[in-house]
């Protein structure tokens, strides 16, 4: 993270909290986030997929909880524009690498690894939109 950048994200953050239970961050360490929780995630109705992704185990796996898998089958033709959704997805994960603490999990509470992957979005999005204009 730039200078720049934390210049502007640094007051937005709240005060480290004095009965906090892990070390005080040093430098432009990350202070925990407080507030209210987000509206619970709903549960996805389909999920799209190419051959690459097709199996009964998946399948199955995913007609457990009631999500429907819309995955073409080995042999037939491709579901038109699944292939496109498989790059943008993968290149999502490609960007979303380059951050060391998202290319290996260090986060033990899940909580901590969403703000994180959160961020590396926000990062992500902040230097397209700036190539964008430069």
């Amino acid at each position: 993270m730039d200078d720049d950048l934390w210049a502007l994200i640094e007051p937005l953050l709240p005060p480290w909290p004095e009965r906090s239970p892990g070390p005080k961050p040093v430098g432009d360490g990350i202070p925990p986030v407080a507030g209210r929780l987000g509206r619970p995630r709903r549960r996805a109705e389909s999920i799209l997929g190419d051959k690459a992704y097709d199996s009964r185990v998946v399948r199955r796996e995913l007609r457990t909880p009631r999500i429907m898998p819309v995955i073409s089958r080995n042999g037939a033709p491709n579901i038109k524009g699944l292939g496109i959704l498989r790059y943008t997805v993968e290149q999502a994960f490609a960007l979303l690498h380059q951050f060391k603490r998202l290319a290996i999990r260090w986060e033990r509470r899940l909580e901590l690894h969403d703000a994180f992957v959160s961020l590396a979005c926000s990062l992500i999005c902040r230097r397209r939109l700036k190539k964008a204009h430069s």
